[in-house]
């Protein structure tokens, strides 16, 4: 592998594309990730292109020498999909060119853009009428959110941001640049590609370079949006009263659930996150995200007629202004939502009481779609669940590293209770990727019913299966399918606690710590040699080395103390696990 790699590298380098190293500093800012569960990712190269005609080469090249890529643009999948441990990480991030064409109202946009880079043409042009229905976050990457659906803040008036697309170009694992575009003959295969590439693109059938979007007009005269944040705690989490407890819950309970089950008009959107933060002095609560395409006088009216709790109506109206733009239901689900809140608030004490004094929090949250985004049949793009009213993500973050088990065994549970919810018991969103998905069923979790028709396009447009990674969609031929009912969730997830992190740094483990303290200490200039990243950890720190290693020997003689004790762990670091459901 060593001499391949050299090979590209030199070759690469000789065609003027920017190729880093391990230990050089553009290296270890590209590798680095804010999710800590994947923190010893470590590529072989990362390479940086400037221009699609630089990624040509660079995938003839890699399939030549069948090296894994592995692609970036923002670097925010919770499931690591855009870190890498081997290979080369090929980071778009500086392919980043937008132009906005507002008279023909379309958007074009380099697939290495985050949402701020295209939101800013927006801003900087006064165009306060218009908005490109993009992520909610201005660091997310563009091109991997399109080919995920793309969940909008506006999906609600206007779709899937996947819907708006008109025209995408890519490079083939041929190396060939490609433009499909939305009125290509519905029987040729390009077509098919421009179907697949709305809402399951992600590093399948090709590497996105250019993407080109509807730019949408708000109905809003004045060009503005009603926005706002608004947090609301709830007193039961500091009142020991049991009586007012109870009180609280109800309330809690009942004004959620009326939330939930409101026929919202399309214009209005409210995301909602339920938090349980064990150190937050605050205590539980639901955090507020709004989002209305009107005037203010209207808004205030609806809080009032769907809103009853008093407090939550007033602060909603407080805190809900107007700005310029950056970026009754059926039974069933009413009978759904009440199961479903009770479960997450009975989980919220839960998590309080087994945990509490430690550095961790447990959230849910609801991101409002439905409205528009329904009126699409499944079958109409690869993104399947159109149906959905709200997609529903838990997240559980700890920062000392012996409470990986605890949440990964916290998460099950929950999501065994909640999986019943979901459309079809199987429902994700690949745009909020769940990396612990099983094998033989995240097709079915992401695409649907859509999964046979991915699978025969990937054979056509990808039939070496270059583009691959460990939740791609399959070749037709020897598939790995349990039917409809196989269970989406993977099993004992606690197994996998910090299996990550071994697996990415295979090369740092012992078997024996004390037994090979002395080698520990004599081989640390090898050892940098080998990993230049570790130059500066190791810089003046050999006794501290020496001492670690001597007090391990010690606590391993004592056999009333466990050699994984706190005191011998590396300081705190900050993990979030992220897992995703959808509700019907």
């Amino acid at each position: 592998m060593d001499k391949t790699i050299d090979e590209a590298n030199e070759l690469f380098r000789s065609q003027k594309i920017l190729v880093f190293e391990p230990g050089e500093e553009e290296y270890e800012r590209s590798v680095v990730t804010p999710n800590l569960l994947f923190r010893f990712s470590r590529p072989h190269l990362v390479i940086q292109p400037e221009d699609a005609s630089h990624i040509q080469p660079i995938i003839k090249q890699a399939r030549a020498q069948k090296l894994k890529i592995s692609i970036k643009c923002g670097g925010h999948s919770y499931a690591g999909h855009s870190t890498a441990n081997k290979g080369i990480s090929l980071d778009l991030r500086k392919i980043n060119k937008v132009k906005l064409d507002i008279k023909s109202k379309i958007v074009t946009m380099d697939a290495g853009c985050n949402w701020g880079h295209v939101y800013k043409k927006l801003v900087n042009g006064r165009h306060n009428r218009f908005i490109i229905n993009g992520g909610r976050c201005p660091f997310v990457g563009v091109s991997d959110f399109i080919l995920g659906g793309s969940l909008s803040p506006f999906t609600r008036s206007f779709r899937m941001g996947c819907d708006t697309l008109e025209e995408d170009t890519v490079v083939t694992a041929d190396g060939e640049l490609v433009t499909v575009k939305d009125n290509d003959d519905s029987n040729s295969k390009k077509s098919k590609l421009f179907w697949a590439l709305r809402g399951a693109g992600g590093c399948n059938f090709d590497i996105l370079v250019k993407i080109k979007l509807k730019v949408q007009q708000l109905q809003n005269k004045e060009g503005v949006v009603v926005a706002g944040r608004y947090q609301w705690f709830l007193k039961s989490a500091r009142i020991t009263n049991d009586l007012m407890n109870m009180i609280n819950y109800f309330d809690l309970i009942t004004t959620m659930n009326n939330f939930y089950t409101t026929d919202w008009p399309n214009q209005m959107t409210i995301d909602s996150t339920w938090m349980c933060n064990l150190q937050q002095k605050e205590g539980d609560g639901v955090r507020f995200l709004v989002y209305y395409d009107g005037e203010k006088d209207e808004f205030d009216k609806l809080i009032n007629k769907y809103i009853k709790q008093p407090e939550l109506a007033k602060q909603l109206k407080q805190r809900s202004l107007p700005e310029k733009p950056t970026a009754s239901t059926a039974p069933s689900f009413s009978t759904t939502l009440i199961t479903a809140t009770t479960i997450i608030w009975e989980e919220m004490k839960t998590f309080r009481r087994l945990y509490q004094g430690e550095k961790v929090q447990f959230l849910v949250t609801w991101i409002h779609s439905g409205g528009k985004a329904k009126e699409k049949e499944p079958s109409d793009t690869a993104f399947f669940w159109h149906e959905a009213m709200y997609h529903t993500h838990l997240t559980v973050d700890w920062e000392d590293k012996w409470m990986e088990r605890d949440m990964r065994g916290f998460l099950k549970e929950i999501k065994k209770k909640l999986r019943p919810f979901s459309l079809k018991r199987k429902a994700a969103f690949i745009n909020f990727a769940n990396g612990e998905l099983s094998k033989k069923a995240y097709e079915k979790a992401y695409f649907g019913n859509n999964r046979e028709k991915l699978r025969h396009i990937k054979e056509i447009w990808n039939k070496d299966n270059f583009f691959e990674w460990n939740q791609g969609i399959q070749l037709p031929q020897g598939i790995d399918d349990d039917g409809e009912d196989v269970d989406v969730d993977m099993p004992d997830k606690e197994k996998i606690t910090d299996t990550i992190a071994k697996e990415q740094w295979e090369n740092f483990e012992t078997d024996d710590f004390v037994k090979d303290r002395k080698e520990s200490v004599d081989n640390v200039d090898k050892l940098v040699k080998k990993h230049p990243i570790l130059e500066r950890f190791f810089k003046g720190k050999k006794n501290y080395i020496k001492e670690l290693v001597q007090k391990a020997a010690d606590l391993k003689n004592d056999l009333c103390t466990s050699l994984g004790s706190k005191d011998l762990l590396p300081k705190t670091i900050k993990i979030t696990l992220r897992q995703q459901v959808i509700y019907c």
